[in-house]
Formats: structure tokens, sequence, C-alpha cells
């Protein structure tokens, strides 16, 4: 216990931004992983200051503890050290599948019933939201008193003056479903998901609150100059955007939002090297001095200028995303990536001094075949003939509300053959990791399945959150098609 709280003192310390006040609406704002992977997300930080922003509301974080800590501890916020399950208001923001398993945890280590059906008058009120709603928010009913869908950057405020005039638990929730109508109460609209929440283009862009070196992204200022995407692939969740796809925020707005104290800028978003003029804002904060990262790069928008952009802010490994084995599948996908705009990208890597070109690309995805890995491996080792390059291989898991939605997992057996096939093709040319197969299988699951999975999280994680029980917990409670178990 007395680790961690010097672990909290000492990342308290070295933050920049962090927020201390008091007011009467007390909202404890959880994160259901680690302190580094939370401080990293964009939206977790910009409801932080959007909370501690209105008169009479204070936000205070949360966060899954460490590996190691004593959940004797229980979860205490960061900035009083008050125990989260005194809150009044507990919002969690879920971004991913396998968060479900953090969610209980946290819940467990705040003394909250985990399940919203075993909830007292006197327990928090527990409000879910984060990216994971784009997609399928089924597997937290559950846990959730209500959930706020899609972007909560408005939603959110009309939720908390609810809660804070409700008088009763069922009353708030009557009230939320009423006032707001991207928020699913599971009591009431059981599997009938209302329309996703969305915010005013004049709100954007997001940015960061607090700075701190203890994150994945290191003492880094995080703005968003553009939210959404315009394209069309069809594996992906963000295509289906909110606002009609793609917001482009203007440069100089961007610009503007960067604080003299900082040393380095993310440029975070789905498609970010789609802006108009991300040249242009990388040059200039270059420029600036400043040490300059893009969370996505489409080797099509990939050029001269942009590389040399790169490289003068501080970019070693140039880094895009084939998406696919072969040119057949990408244009099954509608990933418009092609071979040429990849050798260009090793191409303009080896120009500018990159030390190497890392790729990203999935395995599983429906449709391929072994001779759409022969043809990775091919380009693979034309791309190491130019540059190091290094290859992140994912399973695909076929996501809610995209046009590969309710595709079958390609199977555990499957994706490890086409991944040792792979890496024999590769070895000693490329660099090749590669997520886990079998977790995609537990990833695949969750994103199809509906609240039993959210119960299925609930066993898992009680019994240790290894894959031996995620399996066991999704077998007892849904059909799991042979080819789909895993090879002993």
């Amino acid at each position: 216990m007395a680790a961690a709280a010097r672990t909290v003192r000492e990342r308290l310390a070295a933050e920049i931004g962090t927020i201390r006040k008091d007011a009467p609406g007390r909202v404890a704002l959880v994160y259901p992983s680690p302190y580094d992977v939370a401080m990293s997300s964009l939206g977790y930080q910009t409801l932080y200051r959007a909370i501690n922003a209105r008169t009479g509301f204070v936000a205070e974080r949360a966060f899954l503890p460490d590996d190691g800590d004593d959940a004797r501890s229980g979860l205490r916020t960061y900035e009083s050290g008050q125990a989260v399950g005194d809150f009044p208001i507990v919002a969690v923001s879920v971004a991913f599948e396998l968060e479900l398993a953090g969610l209980v945890s946290v819940l467990d280590r705040a003394g909250i019933p985990a399940l919203a059906q075993d909830r007292k008058p006197g327990d928090p009120f527990v409000l879910l939201g984060g990216p994971l709603t784009f997609s399928n928010p089924l597997p937290l009913a559950p846990f959730a008193d209500a959930v706020l869908l899609g972007e909560a950057d408005e939603t959110l405020h009309i939720a908390l003056d609810v809660l804070t005039s409700a008088r009763s638990r069922e009353h708030a929730r009557r009230a939320l479903a009423d006032a707001i109508d991207s928020c699913w109460v599971p009591t009431l609209h059981a599997d009938v998901l209302p329309p996703l929440g969305r915010c005013d283009d004049a709100l954007l862009p997001a940015f960061s609150q607090v700075i701190t070196p203890h994150t994945e992204l290191s003492s880094m200022f995080l703005v968003e100059p553009a939210r959404g995407c315009s394209r069309g692939c069809t594996y992906c969740v963000m295509r289906r955007s909110t606002n009609g796809g793609m917001r482009i925020v203007p440069m100089e707005r961007v610009l503007a939002l960067v604080p003299a104290h900082a040393k380095k800028v993310g440029l975070v978003g789905a498609a970010v090297s789609d802006h108009p003029k991300i040249a242009q804002l990388v040059e200039t904060l270059a420029d600036r001095g400043l040490s300059v990262s893009l969370s996505s790069l489409r080797p099509d928008r990939l050029d001269d200028r942009l590389a040399a952009a790169l490289r003068r802010g501080g970019y070693r490994t140039l880094t895009t995303a084939a998406d696919g084995a072969s040119q057949r599948v990408r244009d099954a996908i509608l990933r418009k990536t092609r071979e040429a705009h990849l050798e260009r990208a090793a191409t303009l890597a080896r120009t500018h001094g990159f030390d190497r070109l890392k790729l990203y690309t999935m395995l599983g995805v429906p449709g391929e075949h072994d001779d759409d890995v022969d043809e990775l491996v091919a380009l693979g080792r034309r791309l190491s003939a130019i540059v190091p390059v290094a290859l992140t291989v994912s399973p695909f898991v076929a996501k809610r509300n995209t046009p590969l939605d309710g595709s079958p997992f390609a199977g555990i057996d499957v994706v490890e053959r086409r991944l040792a096939k792979l890496r024999r093709g590769l070895a000693g040319r490329v660099d090749l990791r590669s997520a886990s197969a079998r977790w995609a299988w537990v990833e695949h699951a969750l994103a199809q399945g509906g609240r039993e999975l959210g119960l299925a999280a609930l066993e898992a994680a009680r019994s240790g959150g290894s894959f031996a029980a995620w399996r066991r917990a999704i077998e007892s409670r849904v059909h799991v098609p042979r080819r789909l178990a895993v090879v002993a």
C-alpha cells in the first residue's frame, strides 16, 4: 500500500495541468486500465477538463491499479485520495472489449456492486461511456446504470445535471432516458440501442489537460486535428463516424492550443494524415523546435514533403499500415493502399534517413487464403531490401456496426499457422511481432456478443483473468463452433 501511495505522489508531482478544486457535485472519473494508458486517452482527458470547468462540479481521476498493487487498498482518486465508492457518481470510459475485465476490477476494488441489479440506494450511480459504445456496448449492460453512446462531449453535462437532481436511482435512469436521446438504460431499453451522440463541431478539437512523463506517450501534448474518417474501410468502426464523416479542425486553431511549455506534440485521430494541411502543420510545429508524432499515417497520403516534415519533427521510424496480406484482400475490404504506396514509403524512409519502416497489418480477414500470406512475404522481402522493416500483425476481429459485422473468427489454429508461415518467410529479413490469436478470439466473442458476454467477463475477471478463465466463461454462455476452439 505504501509503495502504491508513493507512486501516486510521484505521478502527481510530475504532472502539468492537474486540476484541484472542491465542489458539491462530485464525480469519480474512472479509467479501467492503468494510469499510463489512461492518461494517453484524449477523450478521457477532455472529459476531465470539461467537468472541472463547470461551476458546482469536480471530477477526480481513478485508474485500474498497476499489476502487483494490493487489492485490499481499495480504489481512491488521485486528486484527494478519497474512496471512489464514496462518490455519488462514478463515470467510467471504456475504450475496447478487453477492458471489461478492468471494469469489473475497478468496481470490485471500489466496493461498488459490479452488477447494477445488486446496487442499493447508497451506492454510486455508475455511468458508462467511451469508444466501445461506437461498436458494441451490449456487454456493458450488466454493469451500467446508464450508458452514454457515441460522443459525450455535450451529453455528459446533461447527465450530470439530471443525476444531481434525481430522487432515486430509478428516477435517475428514467430521467436520463427522457433527457438524452443517445442514453441507453439497459433496464428500460433492453437490447434496443438508441442513436449515437453527436457533439457540436464547435467543441472540437479535443486536447490534453494533463502532460506527464508517466504515460505511453511520455510528456506529449495531444491534440485532435480531425475527428472521424471519410474512408470506407469495411472493417473499421470509425467509418461510422458521427456528423457526416471526417471533421477538419483549422490548422490555426490546432496551433493556438499548443502550450508554450510543450516539447512534444501528438496529432491524434483516426485519419490525421488526411487533414488537408497536415504537411504544413507538421512543418510549423517542427519550426518551433517541437517533436511531432502522428497517430495514423495513410501510405497513399505520404509524399516527399510530409516525410521531410516528419523527419524534422523528430520521427525516427516511419509508421503506416498495409491492413491486408495481399492486394486482393485490401481491395475486398476497401482499403486504398497499394503496394506502390508501401514501396514509395520505404524509399522515402531511406531517402530521409529514417531508421526503419514500421507496418501494421491483419491476418485472418474473411476470404483470406494461405496464398495471400505468400504475397505478404514477398512484399516484406522487397521492402526490407530498401530499408529495415518492422511488421506488426493483428488477428482480424469483426466489429458490430461495420459491413463485416457477423464475420466469423478465422480460428486460432488458422491464424497461428499463417503467422508461423509469415515468420518462416520473413526470418532474418523483417522484425515481426504479433498480437495473440487467443486473445483475439476473446475479443471477437465480446465484440459480437450480447449482455451475456458481460457476465462472462465478470466470471473471467474474478477467476484470475487468464485465457483459460475467459474460455471457460465464454463457452459456458455461448455456442462456440468447433473450428474456433483452441488447438491443444
